[in-house]
């Protein structure tokens, strides 16, 4: 009987000899999309990409969003990826970092984008996802709320809406809640 594992381990060992390091870690199929995906972006200038434990960890990274129009004007919001291996037959996690008074996000961070959940298709890429989120700054919807106290408020007084999100961007209390600065 041959013994596959034991042919398969020579081989690694062979290798690392031959060139004093292990082999080349092969790509996942979701890797090889995402770094596709990376390669094609088109972001909106008032977005940037960063990878934060390196280039060599493409599967976790950082978007910064500085919205140029809207109530979020001048603010500065930052989003965290984390892709699955099996990208893009899941979508990718994604959290804002900054604490934000949002309709569409809650205070721990969790985005309400439909394409992050039940309408996400693997046709969809991550230049996509960062049109959606910039979007969510642009026009904040209220009928699919994460935070429902702020979707009341921009539904029932888009004047005491912007006065909130100034208040907060600026650093400061909206009711109970403290918002860091994000200006």
């Amino acid at each position: 009987m041959i013994k596959l594992f034991k042919v398969k381990e020579k081989q690694k060992e062979l290798a690392e000899n031959a060139k004093g390091r292990p082999p080349v870690k092969k790509q996942s199929a979701g890797e090889l999309r995402l770094h596709k995906d990376i390669s094609e972006l088109n972001l909106p200038k008032t977005c940037t990409i960063a990878f934060p434990n390196g280039k060599d960890d493409l599967m976790n990274f950082e978007v910064t969003i500085r919205p140029d129009e809207g109530y979020y004007l001048g603010g500065t919001f930052v989003f965290s990826f984390q892709i699955s291996p099996i990208y893009p037959h899941e979508a990718p996690k994604v959290k804002c970092k900054t604490k934000v008074y949002h309709p569409n996000i809650d205070l721990e961070g969790n985005v309400c984008l439909n394409i992050l959940r039940e309408d996400w298709k693997p046709v969809l890429n991550i230049n996509t996802i960062i049109y959606g989120l910039y979007h969510l700054f642009t026009e904040p919807n209220h009928e699919d709320p994460l935070n429902p106290d702020a979707a009341a408020v921009l539904r029932d007084n888009p004047k005491l809406f912007e006065s909130n999100v100034r208040r907060a961007m600026a650093g400061g209390y909206v009711g109970q809640t403290f918002f860091p600065r994000c200006i």
